[in-house]
């Protein structure tokens, strides 16, 4: 017993790890979003963090539609990153869990 219990938890670290790792490996996996119209491009990490922003100069005469712009694209970039994150990083954890009977909740 105190053996199988010895290997979930080496597991268990072993999980950490790689789990630590792919976050700093997220950090390089850039992220993009771009209007329909290629006015306002933005991109960022798989972590969150606002890589660039570039607009074109026309969204610079009108500055309601230009935060618009950045509310709707910086939303859905936001929103794209994190499914990459929450699939790279549960694709990990599941990998690593131990076989716990009643404890399925990854399968």
């Amino acid at each position: 017993m105190f053996g199988d219990l010895m290997g979930m938890m080496g597991k268990i670290k072993e999980t950490q790890k790689k789990i630590e790792e792919t976050k700093k490996r997220l950090d390089t996996v850039i992220v993009t979003q771009e209007s329909n119209d290629g006015l306002l491009k933005l991109s960022m990490t798989a972590n969150r963090e606002m890589k660039s922003i570039e607009i074109d100069d026309s969204l610079l005469e009108d500055k309601e539609q230009l935060e618009d712009y950045l509310i709707l694209q910086v939303n859905n970039l936001i929103e794209k990153a994190t499914k990459v994150n929450e699939a790279e990083l549960g694709a990990v954890a599941k990998e690593g869990m131990p076989d716990i009977p009643g404890m399925d909740m990854f399968k």
